[in-house]
């Protein structure tokens, strides 16, 4: 389980989407998203699954490309997309509760305490490449991949359990993976872990293949980019075919795949899932009106487009409620510094704007979410103030702090630090008399998040800071902030999930993806201790209220400290072709991959 940088609001084909004859979600009542709500449950409570036919494939168009062929290493959402399709966990989280299910076990026990869980593996797994799945690629996946230090994994974050030791000090501790016997796996706690099952979806990777490099000391360069598919085994229903870079990737079905239907045919149907990969996101919407794309994640302003033409063009847009992930403005207040030049990170009069939560405060007053909504997304969003979105459920605190569009109030708080423009040239010095310049950079290739970003960028000049806008490709904009930690502010997404929990790995202070000042020895303010402390406290607390609590203090103090300025989650709208079986819209997605099939073919 882990949470990734996004090229878009959200991963897999689930974007914005709104009309100009619609109400926005702001406007809507809050009878109207429970009855949304409500309605998604109710299909998923009537589901049941159709034998389905052979044949055919499942076409989309994104701008998502991959940036690494190892899905240990990935932080992105292009390559989790591409290697979810060949990887798998001991459990999954069914599309259709949001719970986890059996998976590569088929079965497990938990002991009274709740530290000690036993998996029963599936003895008819292989690997692609033919080799069985056994206990010893989990126990691999875990001591030498995951708790491997040499390996920088953010999937280690779920995996790291925090326990306070006898002076009252939180240590961390791992748990132990040993495999019983060839089919059985047993995993030790060292504390209780509410979201333990969720967890152990994670990815299992094959020991034949990757323990050479493990011990070589090479693994963080195996399966790169430039790596022929042919090479990238798992278990999951799907190879890599063909990976052309800028074009497409092609996933043809794993014909020794281990699950079968209640019929005993063996899935997946489909013959392949073919990712077209466009320059643009506008591109993604031509790709579906000329039949390229069998679904498509439509963008607010192609709703009015395209609802007319659903049954001209056999189409059906589903409605799905707001994201689980998020978009936000953030600023670099990284007190490190470079260990090869002994600079700074970020520079010293930078450090201290950035790091002034006034100043954070005077720009969230500039962020217009009515405007992105009506704007950017026609209409059709929903303003964010919490860290966890409303689609989590009780996890969401409504009722945190806000900071409404108001460029007076704005402009007061700058006024009363003593930032102002002394020599009357346009731009505010601050106390020091240096000007306020930075740069604030997002991603290209994504329309929607230039529009966010320039939004933001207007209201900052309308303030008095020189603020230069930039735009970089995604795989640069991902290594500033996970390496080089070379930036400003910027504006970026994360995929967000059903859990909280993921998000350890962006709220945690020792984390790489804490983006505004990573992998801190101890935390550097006291809301930052706060906020691990109920990270860790939430993980393992069994009790559903507690939980909810404890999460609704943590999303109170990222309102009130402000690391991140939401702007807003996007509506989950879906175009998708009424040509194939085993679909229902749900809160957490339309279909198992495995059991979709064509019924035009």
């Amino acid at each position: 389980m882990k949470l990734i940088l996004s090229t878009l609001v959200v991963a897999s084909l689930l974007l914005l989407a709104c009309s100009d004859d619609i109400p926005s979600a702001s406007e809507e009542s809050t009878e109207a998203r429970a009855d949304t709500v409500s309605a998604l449950v109710a299909n998923a409570d009537a589901f049941e699954y159709e034998i389905g036919e052979y044949g055919g494939e499942l076409t989309f168009a994104t701008i998502s490309e991959p940036l690494t062929l190892n899905l240990a290493l990935a932080n992105d959402a292009g390559s989790a997309g591409v290697l979810g399709f060949l990887f798998e966990g001991l459990t999954d989280i069914s599309w259709l509760s949001g719970e986890p299910q059996p998976n590569l076990a088929h079965t497990w026990d938990v002991s009274d305490d709740g530290l000690t869980w036993t998996f029963y593996l599936r003895r008819d797994v292989r690997w692609h490449d033919g080799e069985p799945f056994t206990a010893a690629d989990v126990e691999f996946t875990f001591n030498e991949i995951i708790y491997n230090e040499d390996i920088p994994t953010s999937t280690r974050a779920a995996f790291t359990f925090r326990l306070l030791d006898e002076d009252g000090a939180w240590q961390s501790a791992p748990m132990t993976v040993e495999a019983i016997d060839e089919y059985t796996v047993q995993c030790v706690l060292p504390v209780s872990f509410a979201p333990f099952l969720r967890s152990m979806a994670t990815a299992i990777y094959p020991q034949h293949i990757l323990q050479p490099y493990v011990d070589a000391g090479t693994f963080n360069d195996a399966w790169g980019i430039e790596t022929d598919p042919s090479e990238i085994v798992g278990t999951g229903p799907f190879l890599i075919d063909q990976y052309i870079a800028e074009e497409r990737v092609v996933f043809t079905r794993n014909t020794d795949y281990w699950m079968s239907d209640a019929d005993g045919n063996q899935l997946p149907y489909l013959d392949r899932v073919v990712q077209v990969i466009v320059p643009e996101l506008e591109d993604e919407l031509e790709a579906f009106r000329s039949g390229l794309a069998d679904s498509h994640g439509v963008l607010g302003r192609e709703f009015a487009e395209l609802e007319p033409l659903a049954e001209d063009e056999n189409f059906t847009i589903h409605r799905r409620g707001p994201t689980f992930g998020s978009t936000f403005l953030t600023f670099n207040q990284n007190q490190r510094v470079d260990p090869e030049t002994g600079a700074g990170f970020v520079s010293e009069e930078k450090l201290s704007w950035f790091s002034n939560l006034d100043f954070r405060r005077a720009v969230a007053h500039v962020v217009d979410k009515d405007a992105i909504i009506d704007r950017v997304q026609h209409g059709f969003g929903y303003p964010q103030w919490s860290s966890i979105s409303p689609a989590s459920g009780d996890f969401h605190n409504p009722d945190v702090a806000t900071y409404e569009y108001d460029l007076d109030r704005a402009n007061a708080i700058l006024d009363e630090l003593g930032w102002t423009d002394r020599n009357g040239d346009g731009i505010r010095e601050d106390d020091r008399g240096n000007e306020i310049r930075f740069t604030l950079a997002t991603n290209t290739q994504n329309s929607v998040r230039e529009q966010v970003s320039e939004s933001i960028h207007e209201g900052l000049r309308e303030l008095g800071l020189d603020v230069e806008f930039e735009l970089i490709e995604f795989g640069e904009l991902v290594s500033q902030l996970t390496s080089s930690y070379d930036w400003d502010a910027i504006v970026i997404g994360f995929t967000g999930g059903i859990d909280p929990f993921g998000g350890i790995v962006i709220w945690h202070s020792s984390e790489n993806l804490h983006l505004w000042h990573p992998n801190q020895p101890e935390p550097a303010t006291a809301w930052e201790a706060e906020l691990n402390d109920l990270y860790v406290r939430a993980s393992q607390e069994l009790d559903r209220e507690l939980r909810f609590s404890l999460y609704h203090r943590a999303q109170e103090l990222v309102a009130d400290n402000l690391p991140v300025i939401y702007t807003s989650h996007p509506e989950r709208l879906t175009a998708v072709r009424n040509v194939f079986g085993n679909t229902t819209p749900t809160l957490y997605g339309l279909w198992d991959i495995r059991y979709l099939y064509r019924t035009d073919e």
